[in-house]
């Protein structure tokens, strides 16, 4: 086993949570946009993007937890897709607005701003445990150097 293995394991996840930030914030700040992108010359709003992770080893988990038995340690995370979210868009009533069909009606995007809030707080903290977890790692190892003295 590495003296470093908790550093590889958090940074990883510390990488794939603030890519996984990134990604809501982005949600976020489009919630409102009705003209996301072009689709045979018509315009379509924006849609949510949501990340999935999965461990680096791509194994069964009786594997995955024999190796962890013996070498004592995981493999850390990674961002394995990036996808849209295939949700219905939302409907609003605004005959006024120019892009509104011939009932009046816009499409909005399928971000939902409350799920959007909840899911950064929980990559928040992820993050915030991971740091947790990366100190504690180095807390430990430089203690360990301190017996030698």
């Amino acid at each position: 086993m590495k003296l470093t293995n908790g550093f590889d394991i958090s940074s990883s996840a510390l990488t794939a949570q603030r890519f996984r930030m990134d990604v809501i914030s982005s949600n976020i700040a489009n919630a409102d946009t009705n003209r996301g992108k072009l689709v045979n010359g018509k315009w379509v709003p924006y849609t949510r993007k949501v990340v999935t992770m999965e461990s680096k080893e791509a194994v069964p988990f009786a594997q995955r937890l024999s190796n962890a038995m013996q070498r004592g340690t995981g493999e850390g995370v990674r961002v394995s897709r990036l996808f849209e979210d295939n949700a219905p868009f939302k409907l609003e009533y605004n005959p006024t607005h120019p892009d509104a069909d011939e009932n009046g009606y816009i499409q909005l995007p399928n971000v939902d701003i409350l799920k959007e809030i909840v899911d950064m707080m929980s990559a928040t903290r992820s993050y915030e445990a991971n740091v947790t977890a990366l100190n504690a790692t180095k807390s430990m190892i430089t203690k360990a150097l301190e017996i030698g003295r």
